[in-house]
């Protein structure tokens, strides 16, 4: 009998076998794929020989266990960050970048945002309400403000509709993945809150592979303890009645176990669950979550279209593309190369109907309006990739139906980034995820760890907001 047994070698999955495996726990993880990383996965473009992810993804600088899991892996270096421009954004006639001012949060941002083409003082005076309730905010507040869709909270608090149309429809699109009409109020604070509370939060982005950040690191850890990985291992089933047991895997091998953490995505848990659980809470919620899917296109051009590092479209309802990354200004020896983009389109019901070739003329399209010599450049490939889920829908009531790490099933832990991280679904709520479970496991051999970094207070006028709130919980 194995001590520990992980189902799912994801960034969750493996962020807690790791912390395990630190404990000096034997830890067997078992991947359905052969590729390690589940939705933050890499590998080698046939047709280039270049390292591509699954889709690109962001970090910042207030990702403490994203950061505290790779400086344990010693690839925290890996990170290309962007600490004075936050983002350029294509809108019309002219773009407007977001940068840090020094100001103290959460101003920083607003000279730039004042900037913007075709809003006025009283579209900016609208969000006074709402810039509030931000830097107020705190978890006690999710179980109400779970309750209503980010557009009408937005509209109850005043919000004038053309700084709706120009900043909180794309803000619900990019850092959400779902339209504002669908969003949880609750899920978009939270985001907002972070995102505007901390003086000079800013992005980064991996110079290498995502996979390359943590996959082949995270075995080796996890090896030295005693453990192993099992890729292309799919499981059927988790065995047990009272408890869980172990895991019968699609082979109809059967692992047993002392204690099975699952990091499974909410539709692939449903699937393997004892059938006597799948009724009961919370695991009834688990057919009602959403998958945001998404598209992703890689473009090679035949020269450098003198595109931006990191840059989004503002929303429109036929829009297919959003955020646009430069990979030669990104990956580590890329520099001086012809142009490498990386695009993403989010909650992408609207390509669904189209070819790859249609996404990649498309995708080429949009990209001339924040990069125009891409209509003149020659294409020389593209690759096209699909996924069904980028994270689940935070849609009204998600809040309230993502579980707890501890399981009401003796024996089954849970862990990823859909589950009660009081974090988006981000990197950062996947590794938060994956150290609370491991918490919860050593807790339940009788040890006792601080793995999981909450977030902090926030800074300056907004720190001073929300410490005056009565029984405030952290952010």
């Amino acid at each position: 009998m194995t001590q520990v047994t992980v189902v799912g070698a994801g960034l969750a999955g493996l962020a807690c076998a790791v912390a395990l495996a630190d404990h000096g726990i034997a830890v067997t993880v078992v991947e359905r794929n052969t590729r390690l990383g589940g939705r933050a996965s890499s590998w080698r473009e046939p047709v280039t020989g270049d390292v591509v992810d699954i889709g690109p993804h962001i970090f910042h600088s207030e990702y403490h266990n994203m950061l505290a899991f790779l400086a344990r892996l010693g690839t925290k270096d890996l990170i290309c960050w962007q600490p004075g421009k936050v983002l350029t954004v294509a809108s019309k006639p002219r773009p407007t970048v977001l940068r840090h001012w020094p100001l103290p949060a959460p101003l920083s941002l607003m000279p730039s945002i004042l900037q913007a083409p075709g809003l006025d003082a009283a579209d900016y005076l609208s969000m006074a309400g709402v810039g509030w309730r931000g830097m107020r905010f705190g978890e006690e507040q999710v179980p109400e403000l779970d309750r209503i869709s980010a557009l009408d909270f937005l509209r109850g608090h005043g919000v004038s509709e053309r700084m709706i149309d120009w900043w909180w429809r794309f803000a619900a699109m990019v850092v959400t993945n779902v339209p504002l009409q669908r969003c949880s109020a609750a899920s978009l604070m939270r985001i907002h809150a972070q995102l505007s509370g901390y003086r000079g939060l800013h992005f980064g982005f991996a110079r290498v592979g995502l996979g390359e950040l943590y996959t082949r690191q995270a075995v080796r850890a996890i090896e030295r303890a005693g453990g192993r990985v099992l890729k292309g291992r799919g499981v059927a089933w988790l065995s047990g009645r009272e408890r869980v047991d172990g895991v019968v895997l699609s082979d109809g091998s059967h692992i047993r176990a002392e204690q099975v953490v699952s990091a499974l995505p909410p539709q692939d848990l449903d699937g393997v669950l004892p059938r006597a659980w799948r009724g009961r809470a919370p695991f009834d919620a688990l057919p009602r979550v959403e998958p945001s899917p998404y598209v992703c296109c890689y473009l090679w051009f035949d020269r450098d279209i003198k595109a931006e590092r990191f840059a989004s479209n503002l929303f429109a309802p036929d829009r297919l593309n959003y955020d646009f990354y430069d990979l030669c200004q990104i990956r580590q020896g890329w520099r001086g190369r012809p142009t490498v983009i990386a695009s993403n389109i989010i909650y992408s019901h609207r390509a669904h109907g189209l070819t790859d070739a249609e996404i990649v003329r498309r995708t080429v399209m949009e990209l001339g309006e924040i990069a125009p010599r891409a209509a003149r450049a020659r294409l020389l490939h593209a690759d096209v990739h699909r996924v069904p889920m980028a994270i689940p829908c935070p849609l009204v009531g998600f809040e309230r139906m993502r579980p707890r790490a501890r399981s009401p099933i003796p024996g089954l832990t849970l862990a990823g980034d859909w589950t009660r991280t009081h974090m988006p679904c981000t990197m950062e709520g996947a590794a938060k995820s994956g150290f609370m479970a491991a918490e919860v496991v050593l807790a339940e051999r009788g040890l006792q760890a601080n793995l999981a970094i909450d977030a902090r207070l926030y800074d300056d006028f907004a720190g001073l907001a929300r410490a005056a709130v009565p029984g405030r919980t952290l952010p």
